[in-house]
């Protein structure tokens, strides 16, 4: 089992997936801005461990960052020289209030490459989650979605692809991080999905894949 913080952890996002890894055994420690609210929703979760983010993300095997994009550059940066060599999961969704439900991918290409600037060339960076439902992700029920997994190291992809059929979830590599952008840009499309056919929360399954892991 994997010693893993969860930045932002006390958002909707982050908290689903703490829930669902604490539930799979591994060791979560919830971050946030504030120690005191990362108590609180640690508490909520069954007595996880909590800190402020800076110092949750230190020592783990993997630190996974669920902030919005607004507060993506500002988090890299402050956990860049406190996470070793753990591999980093973003899940930065690059959204663009008012018109969330229209593609606007930044002048980078996607959120990945900007999280690739804010931490260097030498970090172990993934991207994964972007198209789960944060109220599905925090439930107990079985969640009928495959998470695409993109990063340009191919071990640390797999890490976080092996993380998911505990979390309920089917692990998919989605390849280079330079891929991240098509499931960035998906996750507008399936919050239009959601309006336009009254969906509880879409997502997206890959069919005909004779080699991939049987769906949990």
């Amino acid at each position: 089992m994997a010693s893993i913080a969860v930045i932002g952890g006390t958002g909707a996002l982050g908290k689903g997936i703490a829930r669902r890894l604490a539930r799979a055994g591994h060791e979560v420690t919830i971050g946030s801005r504030s120690a005191d609210k990362a108590k609180i929703t640690a508490e909520e979760l069954g007595g996880l461990a909590y800190a402020a983010n800076e110092d949750a993300a230190q020592g783990k095997d993997v630190v996974i960052v669920t902030v919005p994009h607004a507060s993506q550059g500002d988090t890299l940066k402050l956990i860049k020289d406190k996470v070793g060599n753990a591999v980093i999961v973003d899940t930065t969704v690059p959204l663009v209030p008012p018109k969330v439900m229209r593609v606007q991918l930044p002048a980078e290409g996607s959120a990945a490459m900007q999280a690739r600037e804010h931490l260097g060339p030498d970090a172990r960076l993934v991207t994964a989650f972007h198209n789960v439902s944060a109220h599905h992700l925090d439930s107990d029920h079985a969640i009928d979605c495959d998470v695409l997994v993109f990063s340009d190291d191919v071990e640390a992809r797999k890490t976080v692809v092996d993380l998911c059929p505990g979390m309920g979830l089917r692990g998919l590599s989605g390849g280079a991080l330079a891929n991240s952008a098509a499931a960035e840009a998906l996750t507008s499309i399936l919050i239009y999905m959601n309006k336009t056919y009254k969906a509880d929360g879409a997502g997206i399954r890959f069919t005909s894949l004779t080699d991939a892991p049987a769906i949990p």
